[in-house]
C-alpha cells in the first residue's frame, strides 16, 4: 500500500520531524520514502507542512495533493487540508489546540489530545510524539522499533537525553490510536 501523507502545523511544533523520522523508518525497512518539506510563505505565521509518502513500490513523485493521511497540529492546518484527504483517508488532529470537529463525513477522524497526553508525560514538546505514535496506532505502516531507531538516528546526541520520554509519547500515541 502507498502511504501519502500531509503534516502540517505551527513552526515550531515538530510536523517536519515527524515526517523526517517516518520517511526514515521506512528507509530502515527498505520502503521506498519521500520526505518533502514545505518552506515558503506559510513560515510567516500560517503553516509549516511537509509530505511524506511511505510505498512498497517505487514513489513515483514527492509531491502529494491528495493525501489518504493528514495530520493537523492547529486549526490552519486543519482548514487548509481537511479538504484535500481523498474520500476514505484519514484525518488526524491535535484536539488540544483545534476546537472545531472537522466537517467530513466521507473520512476517518481521529482526535488527539496531544498536549495534555504530553504535559501528563512532562514535557509538552512531545506531542509531535504522541500524535505520530497515534498515526502509527491506527495505519502501522512501518515498526515502532523502526521509529525509535530513525529517532536515534535523527536527533542530536544533545539530545538524546530526551529519547526515552519521546518514546513513552510515542507509546502513549501508539495506545491512543489502537483503541480507537
Amino acid at each position: 500500500m502507498t502511504h501519502e501523507m500531509i503534516f502540517a502545523g505551527f513552526g515550531g511544533q515538530g510536523v517536519m520531524l515527524m515526517g523526517q523520522i517516518l520517511a526514515y523508518a521506512g528507509m530502515l525497512e527498505d520502503k521506498h520514502v519521500s520526505w518533502l518539506p514545505s518552506y515558503g510563505p506559510e513560515m510567516r505565521g500560517g503553516t509549516a507542512n511537509c509530505t511524506v509518502v511511505v510505498a512498497e513500490q517505487h514513489v513515483g513523485s514527492p509531491v502529494v495533493t491528495r493525501p489518504n493521511l493528514v495530520v493537523a497540529m492547529n486549526l490552519p492546518s486543519l482548514d487548509k487540508f481537511e479538504v484535500s484527504i481523498k474520500p476514505g483517508g484519514l484525518l488526524i488532529y491535535n484536539s488540544s489546540l483545534i476546537s472545531r470537529q472537522p466537517g467530513r463525513n466521507d473520512i476517518e477522524v481521529l482526535a488527539v489530545p496531544a498536549n495534555e497526553i504530553a504535559n501528563e508525560l512532562g514535557n509538552d514538546r512531545v506531542s509531535n510524539m504522541v500524535v505520530l505514535g497515534a498515526l502509527l496506532g491506527k495505519r502501522p505502516m512501518v515498526k515502532m522499533e523502526s521509529i525509535h531507531a530513525a529517532l536515534r538516528h535523527i536527533l542530536p546526541p544533545h539530545r538524546h537525553h530526551l529519547l526515552s520520554l519521546n518514546e513513552r509519547a510515542l507509546a502513549s500515541g501508539q495506545a491512543l490510536g489502537n483503541s480507537n
